[in-house]
């Protein structure tokens, strides 16, 4: 049984989620109509996943976010409008501590809940077995139930090193990330740590809606060293920078004239999710040698990019894999692993380690 805590100042919102929960079996519920009213119920029902509405009164969804993140840590999931202000608290919510967000039905949402069911299923489901770093908040929380000192954290965790060597791929090629729940904040701690110096370009397929992926994508800009853009057009792939796929569709690789290029394109049904990073793995294998290519794959419900990358490697590629230990939902990168397609299986804050070890330092893409 999977309690769920819906929290709305919606009274037509709360009763259309309660329907949907209602109906599947393996559900508990709970209602609160503001953020008070939220942190009331933490101790008093316990849940297992909290939805979470952005624009509350009294205490609005970031501010309950953060207190229960100190509180008691459990899996949120946001419940957000689909406007650029609303993708920019919903990045917010992510740093927080959120493992993932839905976008707030709009117009006649009675009529379009139907629509909408499905995907709250889905991401509730998913948030119920996400895993919360024990370690996030912990000196508030420890400070704020016995107001001793903090407990000193254990060292970095250590890689699993399984099959490959540790030598430097060779010539100019391109790093392919694939994400999905979670994927915000592993991105951030991937990308911000590299130097303007890199090597190699990045593409990445972020699972996210359209009017989510320009702001990460500026936002991911703002506190890298490496150039980060959102691929809206045809773009020229080049060295230290990264290339975000464009939400509700694909990215591919195609190579003009002028070398290769990072192409938006429309979503192909053979792909449950977008946007894809099976279709961007297979196309940049179209025109790049698989041994100058690195996959990296994190955080992220399903199975996306687990068949391309375990094929990349096969072909003589590089592949990366987040280690359990460190990933929200260990879904795209536990079945690389269990595919036998990951070369490393890396905590998140090795990924970026290992991913320097592996590029020339003075490569140039061309």
């Amino acid at each position: 049984m999977i309690k769920v805590l819906v929290v709305d100042d919606s009274a037509l919102v709360r009763k259309l989620f309660g329907r949907v929960l209602t109906e599947e079996p393996g559900f508990e519920i709970a209602f609160a109509r503001n953020g008070l009213e939220a942190i009331e119920q933490l101790e008093a029902f316990k849940p297992d996943v909290i939805t979470l509405d952005v624009n509350m009164p009294q205490m609005n969804g970031l501010e309950c976010l953060d207190r229960i993140m100190v509180l008691r840590p459990c899996p949120v999931v946001m419940v957000s409008a689909v406007t650029a202000e609303g993708a920019d608290s919903t990045l917010d919510a992510l740093r927080l501590g959120a493992v993932d967000f839905v976008p707030k039905p709009s117009g006649a949402v009675s009529l379009r809940i139907d629509q909408f069911a499905p995907t709250l299923l889905e991401k509730i489901r998913s948030a119920a077995t996400a895993r919360i770093p024990a370690s996030r908040r912990l000196r508030e929380r420890v400070q704020l139930r016995s107001g001793s000192a903090p407990t000193t954290l254990p060292g970095a965790l250590k890689a699993t090193r399984p099959v490959a060597t540790g030598a430097r791929v060779p010539g100019n090629g391109l790093v392919l990330v694939g994400t999905s729940t979670g994927g915000p904040p592993a991105l951030e701690a991937l990308l911000v740590p590299l130097p303007q110096t890199f090597a190699w370009p990045i593409l990445v397929a972020q699972h996210m809606p359209a009017s989510f992926t320009g702001p990460l994508a500026r936002r991911l800009d703002g506190i890298c060293s490496v150039n980060v853009v959102e691929v809206t057009r045809p773009m020229l792939i080049e060295a230290g920078c990264v290339y975000i796929a464009r939400g509700d569709a694909d990215v591919v690789v195609s190579r003009r004239a002028a070398g290769l290029f990072a192409m938006p394109a429309p979503a192909k049904p053979d792909y449950p999710w977008h946007p894809s990073t099976d279709r961007l793995v297979r196309s940049a294998m179209e025109h790049v040698p698989a041994r100058q290519l690195v996959g990296v794959l994190m955080t992220g419900m399903g199975n996306d990019g687990s068949a391309a990358m375990a094929q990349l490697r096969a072909e003589g590629g590089r592949t990366i894999a987040e280690a359990e230990e460190t990933a929200v939902v260990w879904g795209m990168p536990g079945e690389l692993v269990r595919a036998g397609g990951a070369d490393w299986v890396v905590p998140l804050p090795r990924i970026t380690e290992q991913l320097q070890k592996l590029v020339p330092a003075n490569a140039a893409h061309s």
